[in-house]
């Protein structure tokens, strides 16, 4: 459905007409306007009027009812298609979701269309009513305002992961509970939810390299304007930042993970050297009473009155000497 339609003439907002033809047609008219249509997860039918209204290209207008893109630009002729992942954090769950969000650029038009939730549409639209400047950009000024918003949600999401894989870490080497085995599971969980990030963070390079004027055609981008490069570079130089701090949590997480096995490693070491160790000890009286219990007629001291004493005492003295041994070896 249609969640806002408005033409923007010389930076400031005026409400859209309700035919779109007819708002279009206002604002190329006025050739210092523009109409930002916004649609939520809309129906082929609902998308129908638009895509007439506008000229979408059909496999950008099949994108975006579909969704389940990837990060990217694609240029047709009659507009700029752009889609971009929104990221939510739950930090009840901990949990990394995303959305996606796709934005149409053409000559004086703007068509967003949103899937999921996380979207920063309506913050961004607000800013931008409030700075007339940057809307005097035109639809470029929308598709900037977008990503830098994105861009900056994923530095805050980045530093919750952090935050959360810190806590993991000190869990991991917690004396008590370092070697549960729920831990494994949770590391699992975290190390899916920053590939989800990266999912939404690392394809979105190449599109900002482009709108940035540095990517592989140079600085021609249809339906951008020059003027905004500098705009995109610093959106890039975050988005640079997002990307290196995920490659660093999923070094880090691999590295956690890596850890707590050779923890669970030697803990079961241990656990076996124990286990040995008094199987050792138990090895020693009942060799000596399996030996005295074979009831033969003829054996040694069984006749003697201070045998029973004398093998008990030898039984202790073996006992303690293993003990003693294994424990200054740390066995025990």
């Amino acid at each position: 459905m249609i969640v806002d339609c408005a033409i923007y003439r010389d930076g400031h907002r005026t409400e859209g007409l309700e035919d779109l033809s007819d708002a279009l047609d206002a604002a190329r008219a006025s050739g210092d306007a523009f109409v930002w249509i916004g649609l939520h997860e809309p129906t082929e039918r609902e998308f129908d009027r638009v895509t007439e209204e506008f000229g979408l290209h059909e496999l950008a207008v099949e994108d975006a009812l579909n969704a389940h893109q990837r990060p990217k630009l694609e240029v047709y002729d009659d507009s700029l298609f752009a889609v971009l992942k929104p990221v939510t954090y739950e930090p009840d769950s901990d949990t990394v979701s995303s959305g996606e969000l796709m934005i149409f650029l053409g000559d004086s038009f703007v068509v967003t269309v949103r899937h999921g939730e996380g979207s920063p549409l309506k913050s961004v639209r607000g800013r931008l009513e409030k700075d007339p400047e940057m809307l005097r950009l035109g639809p470029t000024a929308v598709l900037y305002a977008i990503a830098d918003a994105t861009v900056d949600h994923y530095l805050e999401v980045a530093t919750e992961l952090q935050t959360d894989l810190e806590e993991l870490e000190a869990e991991v080497f917690s004396p008590d509970d370092g070697g549960s085995r729920h831990v494994a599971s949770r590391i699992y969980t975290f190390k899916r939810q920053i590939q989800e990030f990266r999912r939404a963070t690392g394809p979105l390079s190449v599109p900002l390299n482009r709108l940035a004027g540095s990517g592989v055609l140079g600085p021609v981008v249809p339906f951008v304007d020059d003027r905004a490069h500098p705009f995109f570079r610093d959106v890039n130089d975050h988005l640079t930042r997002v990307n290196e701090s995920v490659e660093a949590l999923d070094r880090l997480v691999s590295d956690v993970l890596s850890a707590h096995l050779a923890q669970m490693s030697v803990r079961q070491n241990d656990d076996m050297r124990k286990i040995s160790s008094w199987a050792a000890m138990a090895a020693v009286p009942t060799m000596i009473a399996g030996i005295y219990g074979m009831n033969f007629e003829h054996m040694p001291e069984l006749h003697w009155e201070w045998s029973y004493p004398a093998v008990v005492l030898i039984m202790v003295a073996f006992e303690v000497l293993l003990f003693r041994l294994f424990k200054k070896r740390g066995w025990l």
